[in-house]
């Protein structure tokens, strides 16, 4: 990866629907070098996906709470049986495996502290292996990036 890449990279994670010729113009590249570039930084898996970011509370979805579990093991089967299963539900927006006092740090986004209860008892206490969960609701958010430092 070059400058050319980086500064690509860079105006991407701002607006990834930007026209090759507006990329080509301001990272001082031709609109088709541009677009080799994009291909192959895709290719390559540097660009892992292109996305639209919401803005979650114009749909209602006003809480982020964030979940510290804890498995009754560490074991490989269980790990991947909690995992998998994460996996199938949209209301868990994050899922960290952490070192320290929990196993998986979450981030679950919901309406309201109602939602969050019905996530709770409908969702986190019924994943496989789970023991036992700490809940911390958010205030308010005061940064959330999304572009990685180039």
């Amino acid at each position: 990866m070059d400058e050319f890449d980086a500064a690509i990279l860079n105006v991407l994670q701002e607006d990834g629907q930007t026209p090759f010729s507006e990329l080509g113009e301001q990272v001082g590249l031709s609109p088709s070098a541009c677009h080799k570039r994009v291909k192959e930084l895709r290719r390559s898996g540097v660009i892992a996906q292109q996305v639209v970011i919401v803005d979650e509370r114009k749909l209602g979805m006003e809480t982020s709470v964030f979940v510290q579990a804890t498995l009754k093991n560490q074991r490989q089967a269980t790990l991947s049986a909690f995992e998998n299963a994460v996996l199938l539900h949209r209301e868990i927006m994050e899922c960290y495996l952490m070192a320290g006092l929990s196993d998986y740090l979450l981030r679950i986004l919901c309406r309201d502290g109602i939602d969050y209860e019905r996530i709770h008892a409908d969702i986190l206490t019924r994943l496989p292996g789970v023991d036992r969960v700490i809940t911390n609701f958010s205030i308010r958010k005061v940064l959330r990036r999304t572009a990685v430092q180039l």
